[in-house]
Protein backbone atom coordinates (compact mmCIF):
# COMPACT_ATOMS: atom_id res chain seq x y z
CA UNK A 1 0.00 0.00 0.00
CA UNK A 2 1.54 3.42 -0.98
CA UNK A 3 1.06 5.68 1.73
CA UNK A 4 2.06 9.24 0.49
CA UNK A 5 4.02 10.20 -2.77
CA UNK A 6 6.47 13.11 -2.16
CA UNK A 7 8.17 14.63 -5.55
CA UNK A 8 7.63 17.30 -8.65
CA UNK A 9 4.05 17.75 -9.90
CA UNK A 10 4.91 17.08 -13.56
CA UNK A 11 0.95 17.99 -14.47
CA UNK A 12 -2.43 19.32 -12.80
CA UNK A 13 -5.71 19.75 -14.12
CA UNK A 14 -8.75 19.70 -11.84
CA UNK A 15 -9.32 16.00 -11.75
CA UNK A 16 -6.10 14.47 -12.20
CA UNK A 17 -2.35 15.06 -11.40
CA UNK A 18 1.15 13.65 -12.36
CA UNK A 19 3.33 14.09 -9.60
CA UNK A 20 6.97 12.86 -10.97
CA UNK A 21 9.11 10.79 -8.07
CA UNK A 22 12.05 8.84 -8.55
CA UNK A 23 12.13 9.51 -12.46
CA UNK A 24 8.22 7.84 -12.45
CA UNK A 25 5.23 9.86 -13.28
CA UNK A 26 2.15 9.05 -10.87
CA UNK A 27 -0.88 9.74 -12.24
CA UNK A 28 -3.68 10.11 -9.26
CA UNK A 29 -7.25 11.21 -9.84
CA UNK A 30 -8.27 14.04 -7.48
CA UNK A 31 -10.74 16.22 -6.49
CA UNK A 32 -11.17 19.81 -7.08
CA UNK A 33 -10.16 20.88 -3.06
CA UNK A 34 -6.77 18.86 -3.77
CA UNK A 35 -6.56 20.85 -7.05
CA UNK A 36 -7.31 24.26 -5.25
CA UNK A 37 -4.53 23.25 -2.67
CA UNK A 38 -1.58 22.32 -5.53
CA UNK A 39 -2.25 25.09 -8.30
CA UNK A 40 0.76 26.97 -8.85
CA UNK A 41 3.11 24.39 -6.62
CA UNK A 42 5.70 22.72 -8.35
CA UNK A 43 6.71 20.30 -5.64
CA UNK A 44 4.36 18.55 -3.06
CA UNK A 45 3.39 15.78 -1.00
CA UNK A 46 0.10 13.76 -1.88
CA UNK A 47 -1.88 10.88 0.30
CA UNK A 48 -2.29 8.26 -1.88
CA UNK A 49 -5.58 5.08 -1.95
CA UNK A 50 -4.55 2.80 -4.30
CA UNK A 51 -7.41 0.50 -6.18
CA UNK A 52 -6.53 -2.69 -8.06
CA UNK A 53 -9.17 -3.85 -10.19
CA UNK A 54 -9.14 -6.78 -13.26
CA UNK A 55 -8.37 -4.00 -15.93
CA UNK A 56 -7.02 -1.43 -14.51
CA UNK A 57 -4.44 0.14 -11.73
CA UNK A 58 -5.53 3.47 -10.24
CA UNK A 59 -4.18 5.82 -7.51
CA UNK A 60 -6.34 8.78 -5.90
CA UNK A 61 -4.73 11.36 -4.61
CA UNK A 62 -5.80 13.48 -1.14
CA UNK A 63 -4.60 16.79 0.36
CA UNK A 64 -4.56 15.50 3.42
CA UNK A 65 -5.18 12.52 5.51
CA UNK A 66 -8.76 13.97 6.70
CA UNK A 67 -10.09 13.77 3.15
CA UNK A 68 -8.62 10.42 2.80
CA UNK A 69 -10.26 9.07 5.51
CA UNK A 70 -13.34 10.81 4.47
CA UNK A 71 -13.25 8.72 0.79
CA UNK A 72 -13.36 6.26 2.10
CA UNK A 73 -16.01 5.85 4.31
CA UNK A 74 -17.86 7.13 1.41
CA UNK A 75 -16.64 4.14 -1.12
CA UNK A 76 -17.80 2.18 2.09
CA UNK A 77 -21.51 3.13 1.43
CA UNK A 78 -23.54 0.69 -0.66
CA UNK A 79 -24.24 2.54 -4.39
CA UNK A 80 -20.80 5.01 -3.65
CA UNK A 81 -17.67 4.21 -5.85
CA UNK A 82 -14.90 5.59 -6.01
CA UNK A 83 -15.70 8.52 -8.70
CA UNK A 84 -18.84 9.55 -6.71
CA UNK A 85 -17.05 10.46 -3.50
CA UNK A 86 -14.44 12.51 -5.31
CA UNK A 87 -17.03 14.00 -6.84
CA UNK A 88 -18.35 14.51 -3.33
CA UNK A 89 -15.33 15.74 -2.41
CA UNK A 90 -15.02 17.87 -5.11
CA UNK A 91 -18.45 19.60 -4.60
CA UNK A 92 -17.55 20.17 -0.51
CA UNK A 93 -13.98 20.64 1.46
CA UNK A 94 -13.69 18.23 3.99
CA UNK A 95 -14.90 20.81 6.82
CA UNK A 96 -17.87 21.09 5.25
CA UNK A 97 -18.61 17.68 4.02
CA UNK A 98 -18.62 17.13 8.00
CA UNK A 99 -20.92 19.47 8.85
CA UNK A 100 -23.34 18.10 6.14
CA UNK A 101 -23.39 14.80 7.33
CA UNK A 102 -23.42 15.45 11.38
CA UNK A 103 -26.52 18.12 10.62
CA UNK A 104 -28.01 15.26 7.81
CA UNK A 105 -28.59 17.76 5.54
CA UNK A 106 -30.18 15.97 2.24
CA UNK A 107 -30.09 18.57 0.54
CA UNK A 108 -26.47 19.77 -0.02
CA UNK A 109 -25.99 16.04 -0.62
CA UNK A 110 -28.93 15.63 -3.54
CA UNK A 111 -27.03 18.85 -4.67
CA UNK A 112 -24.24 16.80 -6.11
CA UNK A 113 -24.00 15.82 -9.72
CA UNK A 114 -25.07 12.14 -9.62
CA UNK A 115 -26.43 11.91 -6.12
CA UNK A 116 -30.52 10.87 -5.98
CA UNK A 117 -32.30 11.03 -2.71
CA UNK A 118 -31.54 7.30 -1.31
CA UNK A 119 -28.11 7.39 -2.10
CA UNK A 120 -28.14 10.73 0.06
CA UNK A 121 -29.70 8.97 2.64
CA UNK A 122 -27.79 6.03 2.88
CA UNK A 123 -24.38 8.03 3.25
CA UNK A 124 -26.58 10.31 5.70
CA UNK A 125 -27.61 7.10 7.49
CA UNK A 126 -24.18 5.00 7.00
CA UNK A 127 -21.61 7.80 7.87
CA UNK A 128 -23.11 9.88 10.80
CA UNK A 129 -21.95 7.86 13.83
CA UNK A 130 -18.77 7.45 12.16
CA UNK A 131 -18.04 11.05 11.56
CA UNK A 132 -19.11 11.21 15.07
CA UNK A 133 -17.03 8.91 16.42
CA UNK A 134 -13.70 9.89 14.51
CA UNK A 135 -14.60 13.32 16.57
CA UNK A 136 -13.79 15.98 13.67
CA UNK A 137 -13.23 18.55 15.80
CA UNK A 138 -12.06 20.49 12.65
CA UNK A 139 -16.12 21.31 12.23
CA UNK A 140 -16.81 22.78 15.14
CA UNK A 141 -13.75 25.38 15.46
CA UNK A 142 -14.42 26.09 12.00
CA UNK A 143 -12.41 28.15 9.11
CA UNK A 144 -10.18 29.37 11.76
CA UNK A 145 -7.98 26.49 12.13
CA UNK A 146 -8.22 25.47 8.46
CA UNK A 147 -4.52 27.20 7.85
CA UNK A 148 -3.52 24.58 10.69
CA UNK A 149 -5.05 21.48 9.22
CA UNK A 150 -1.18 19.40 8.58
CA UNK A 151 -0.51 20.67 12.41
CA UNK A 152 -3.60 19.07 13.41
CA UNK A 153 -3.20 16.21 11.68
CA UNK A 154 0.58 15.50 12.49
CA UNK A 155 -0.34 16.39 15.99
CA UNK A 156 -2.98 13.74 15.93
CA UNK A 157 -1.39 11.31 14.83
CA UNK A 158 1.65 11.04 16.90
CA UNK A 159 -0.66 11.35 19.89
CA UNK A 160 -2.86 8.61 18.87
CA UNK A 161 0.42 6.34 17.95
CA UNK A 162 1.24 7.15 21.73
CA UNK A 163 -1.62 4.99 22.72
CA UNK A 164 -3.87 7.94 23.04
CA UNK A 165 -7.58 7.87 21.77
CA UNK A 166 -7.95 10.23 18.84
CA UNK A 167 -11.46 12.08 19.64
CA UNK A 168 -9.64 12.68 22.97
CA UNK A 169 -6.37 13.72 21.19
CA UNK A 170 -8.18 15.73 18.70
CA UNK A 171 -10.02 17.66 21.18
CA UNK A 172 -6.79 19.07 22.88
CA UNK A 173 -4.81 19.53 19.84
CA UNK A 174 -7.47 22.07 18.31
CA UNK A 175 -8.42 23.35 22.01
CA UNK A 176 -4.21 24.42 21.75
CA UNK A 177 -4.28 25.51 18.26
CA UNK A 178 -7.57 27.75 19.11
CA UNK A 179 -5.07 29.61 21.76
CA UNK A 180 -2.01 29.86 19.78
CA UNK A 181 -2.77 29.32 16.35
CA UNK A 182 1.33 29.89 15.17
CA UNK A 183 2.63 27.30 17.52
CA UNK A 184 4.65 24.26 16.01
CA UNK A 185 3.70 20.97 16.16
CA UNK A 186 6.37 19.71 18.32
CA UNK A 187 5.09 22.33 21.01
CA UNK A 188 1.43 21.31 20.42
CA UNK A 189 2.38 17.70 20.47
CA UNK A 190 4.61 18.43 23.94
CA UNK A 191 1.60 20.70 25.88
CA UNK A 192 -1.52 18.10 24.46
CA UNK A 193 0.95 15.47 26.66
CA UNK A 194 1.05 17.40 29.78
CA UNK A 195 -2.95 18.02 29.23
CA UNK A 196 -3.96 14.45 28.24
Amino acid sequence: MIEYISGEIAELAPARMVMECSGIGYELHISLHTFSAYNGKKHGKIYVYEVIREDARLLYGFASTRERELFLMLTSVSGVGPNTARTILSSYPPVELVQIIASNNEAALTAVKGIGLKTAQRILVDLKNKVAQTGDALSTVGAALLGNANVVEEAVAALVMLGFQKPASQKVVLSILKSSPVMPVEQVIKSALRML
